[in-house]
């Protein structure tokens, strides 16, 4: 797609979006940091550039990292804070226990942000800008992402634990986990299509292969790929090992998630059910994906500035934190910040 019809689309993203009434929303701007860091896009893009060379899976995994943000009380950066005394952290929620990448990255980048825009800019825009990036560098689309977030004070683990959507999730449960945030069905499919990069663990797919039903595997999952995924995730075996979300292009940012599922291919009990729920509204929107992968891409930056306006602070609330891990006022009581900001390079996930 020409930058001119990406630019026009944005353009008809803001209209829509100012429909909403939403007062925090209306306050985000892409320019906002045209005087205090002008260069903040371009600090994001240098750090993902140089750690997507090593590990291109990070691009899925910081576009992950901003999803589980933004359904656990709006896009504040909240997933990043690590347990203290006064923090519950939202990473040990199951949903992200041993799953979480990239929070190390994000430590990067808020470092290189800050050796040039010392108190700036806020940790969850930064979350916003990496996943934009994210997928600018897997060769999908780009967006001006609108700005002005603020960091959030507090976590919440139990919001984390009800709020995001679980990778054996019903398209019913699917739909009403999007419908809490004010997402739509389309909403739902285009985000989905994240899942065109990057890896999942057996863990979270283990029991379509071999227990899915009366001790038989997923009747909607492609016999060829069953077989290949059981020499990967043996019965009983290592939980996490990893395969790749997308089988066709793993590491490109395209539309063939969609055609995968058409042909039973989707890895997730959660992506399948997109396609294979019968006469689910979500069908005829795969298909026309399927066919139109611009359409895709259009419909992905309007899910994703959406997604990125709930719940977000603004103004004079909430705080621009120093370290992303901790709120300011413990910030100067933990100099282990570089060893706490590490463990999750422990684990691996989607």
């Amino acid at each position: 797609m020409n930058s001119l019809g990406l630019t026009t689309t944005l353009c008809c993203v803001l209209v829509v979006l100012g429909t909403l009434h939403c007062f925090s929303c209306e306050q985000l701007d892409p320019l906002f940091y045209n005087t205090t860091c002008p260069n903040v896009s371009s600090i994001v893009t240098d750090v993902l550039t140089n750690v997507s060379q090593s590990d291109p899976r990070m691009l899925a995994s910081l576009i992950r990292l901003h999803f589980h943000d933004c359904f656990v009380q709006g896009c504040d950066a909240s997933v990043l804070l690590n347990d203290t005394d006064t923090i519950v952290s939202e990473q040990s929620a199951a949903p992200n226990n041993n799953s979480l990448r990239g929070l190390d990255v994000v430590n990067q980048i808020k470092t290189a942000v800050e050796n040039h825009c010392p108190g700036a800019v806020s940790c969850a825009d930064i979350l916003a800008l990496a996943a934009e990036r994210s997928s600018h560098l897997a060769k999908g689309p780009s967006w001006e992402v609108p700005l002005g977030r603020r960091d959030s004070l507090t976590a919440n683990r139990t919001l984390a634990n009800l709020n995001l959507p679980g990778p054996n999730f019903t398209l019913d449960q699917l739909n009403s986990s999007f419908a809490k945030q004010n997402l739509t069905v389309t909403d739902l499919v285009a985000l989905s299509g994240a899942h065109t990069i990057g890896k999942a663990q057996c863990r979270f797919f283990v029991n379509r292969l071999y227990n899915f039903s009366g001790g038989n595997p997923d009747p909607i999952l492609n016999t060829t790929l069953l077989e290949s995924l059981r020499a990967i995730c043996p019965n009983g075996g290592v939980g996490t090992n990893l395969t790749n979300l997308d089988l066709t292009t793993p590491e490109t940012f395209d539309s063939k998630y969609y055609s995968n599922l058409q042909l039973q291919n989707g890895l997730l009990r959660s992506d399948q059910e997109l396609f294979s729920t019968t006469d689910a509204d979500t069908v005829p929107i795969v298909n026309s994906y399927i066919n139109n992968e611009t359409l895709f891409f259009e419909d992905f930056i309007a899910s994703m500035i959406k997604m990125a306006n709930i719940g977000v602070l603004t103004g004079s609330e909430g705080e621009i934190r120093t370290q992303c891990n901790f709120v300011n006022t413990n910030s100067s009581a933990f100099d282990i910040f570089t060893i706490q900001q590490s463990k999750e390079e422990m684990v691996s996930s989607i």
